[in-house]
C-alpha cells in the first residue's frame, strides 16, 4: 500500500501584532517529508525572524542530511542575540516521515508532540541528551496508515488563561480535543483549522501570545485525475482519454467539448443533468465510468477561488457553505480538499474560441491560466501535482 504525509498549520498571531512569532516549515526531499515548528522568544518582528531563521536553517540542514547535533549548533552560533538578556533563543520541533515509514521525531522546548495511533492517544518514549546546552528531546519509530501528529507551540496551552480558565487549555485537555476533532475529519488542513479555532475562541479572539498548530497524517495515497480541454490534435483525442481511464482515483472531466470527446472515445452517452440548478455555476452532467462532469472555465475559476479561501489563515465561514453546495465546482473542491493527496491533472492545448483568440498559442490562453492557477492552488494546499499536456 502507498502512504502519503499529509501536513498542515494554522497560526494566531499576539493580538496587535503584525507578524507572527512562530514559523512552520514544510520541507519535501527525495525520501521524506519534513515539518518544521519554530517558536522565536517574545513576540512580533524580533519574534518572527527568530522563528523564520530557525526553521529555515532547520529544513536545509535536515534537506542535507546533517545531524541533530549539527543542526542545533548551527542554530546556535547562527541566531542574532538580544541586547537586552544577551539570548538568542528559539524552541522548535521537527517531525520527519520517510517514503520507507521510518520517522524522527525531535523537540526543544516546544510543548509534546500529540500522537494519535488507531484511535487512541499514544505515549512518546522519548529519549533524552544535551546539546549546546539545550535539551532534547527524540523519537525514531515506524509510522502506520491513520497515524496522526500535533505540534504545537506554547500559545495553545496558554490560551483562555485568567479569562475562561485559571490555568489554561492544558496539554491533556488538548489532546483529549485533538482525538475529537480526529475522528470527524480527513486531512491535515481541516484538523489544524478545528484545532486553532478552538484556541482562538479560548482567547476570545484577541490572542495574549503567538499560537500555531501543525498538523500531520499518515494516509493512503489517493488521486484526483481531472482531464479538461481537447488535444491540440484531434489525432490524439483517443490517447488522452485513454491515458486518463488508466490512472487509479476519482475521474472528473471538465469541459463541454471535453466531455463530448469523452463520450464518444468510450462509446458512453453525455447525459445533462436535470437537478437544481445553481445560478452561478453551469449544470453538471453524467458519463458512465466518469465521477463528476462539469462545464469548463466557470466551473474551474469557482474551484480555484474556494481553494484560495479554504488555504487563508482566516478561513471565511462562507468557505464551508460554498463546500456545502451541490453544483460541480462544491463536488470538485470537495474531492481535492478531502480525497486526494496527488492531482493528475491531463490537460488538451487545443484552444476553446469561445474564452480566446484562436490565432494565440496556449501558453497565453485562458485555460493555460486556470491550469496554472489550479496547480499553484493546490500546491498550496500540499498536494502532489502532475501535469500531462497533449
Amino acid at each position: 500500500m502507498n502512504v502519503s504525509v499529509d501536513m498542515a498549520y494554522k497560526s494566531l498571531n499576539k493580538s496587535g501584532e503584525e507578524l507572527c512569532g512562530d514559523k512552520v516549515e514544510i520541507v519535501q526531499t527525495a525520501s521524506s517529508k519534513i515539518m518544521i515548528l519554530a517558536d522565536g522568544m517574545g513576540s512580533g518582528i524580533r519574534a518572527n525572524i527568530l522563528a523564520t531563521l530557525t526553521s529555515k536553517i532547520l529544513g536545509t540542514l535536515f534537506v542535507n542530511d546533517l545531524n541533530i547535533e549539527e543542526a542545533v549548533s548551527t542554530i546556535a552560533k547562527t541566531l542574532p542575540v538580544s541586547p537586552i538578556n544577551g539570548v538568542a533563543y528559539s524552541t522548535f520541533s521537527i517531525l520527519q516521515i520517510f517514503d520507507n515509514k521510518e520517522a524522527y521525531l525531535v523537540e526543544f522546548d516546544n510543548p509534546g508532540c500529540i500522537f494519535i495511533r488507531n484511535g487512541c492517544l499514544q505515549q512518546i518514549p522519548f529519549t533524552k541528551r544535551e546539546i549546546e546546552g539545550k535539551e532534547i528531546r527524540e523519537f525514531r519509530f515506524q509510522v502506520q496508515v491513520n497515524d496522526a501528529f500535533v505540534l504545537m507551540s506554547d500559545g495553545c496551552i496558554y490560551c483562555g488563561t485568567g479569562d475562561i480558565m485559571n490555568y489554561g487549555w492544558d496539554w491533556n485537555s488538548i489532546s483529549t480535543y485533538a482525538l475529537k476533532v480526529y475522528a470527524q475529519t480527513n486531512t491535515a488542513s481541516h484538523m489544524a483549522a478545528l484545532l486553532n479555532k478552538a484556541c482562538e475562541d479560548l482567547y476570545l479572539q484577541e490572542p495574549s501570545d503567538d499560537t500555531t498548530i501543525a498538523v500531520a497524517r499518515v494516509i493512503e495515497e489517493k488521486t484526483v485525475n481531472i482531464l479538461t480541454g481537447p488535444p491540440e490534435d484531434p489525432k490524439d483525442d483517443w490517447k488522452i482519454v485513454r491515458d486518463f481511464m488508466r490512472e487509479p482515483g476519482i475521474k472528473i472531466v471538465s469541459g463541454g467539448i471535453t466531455s463530448q470527446i469523452v463520450a464518444r472515445e468510450l462509446h458512453e452517452e453525455l447525459v445533462m443533468s436535470v437537478g437544481a440548478l445553481d445560478p452561478e455555476i453551469p449544470p453538471m452532467s453524467s458519463i458512465r465510468g466518469i465521477d463528476y462532469v462539469t462545464e469548463g472555465v466557470i466551473t474551474l475559476n469557482k474551484v480555484i477561488e474556494i481553494l484560495r479561501q479554504y488555504n487563508q489563515e482566516d478561513v471565511p465561514i462562507e468557505v464551508f457553505d460554498e463546500l456545502a453546495k451541490s453544483n460541480g465546482a462544491a463536488k470538485i473542491a470537495n474531492a481535492l480538499i478531502d480525497q486526494c493527496t496527488k492531482v493528475n491533472l491531463f490537460v488538451g492545448k487545443a484552444v476553446n474560441e469561445d474564452y480566446s483568440n484562436k490565432n494565440l498559442p496556449f501558453e497565453i490562453t485562458a485555460r493555460k491560466n486556470i491550469i496554472h492557477a489550479l496547480e499553484d492552488a493546490l500546491r498550496a494546499l500540499n498536494k502532489n501535482v502532475v501535469l500531462h499536456f497533449y
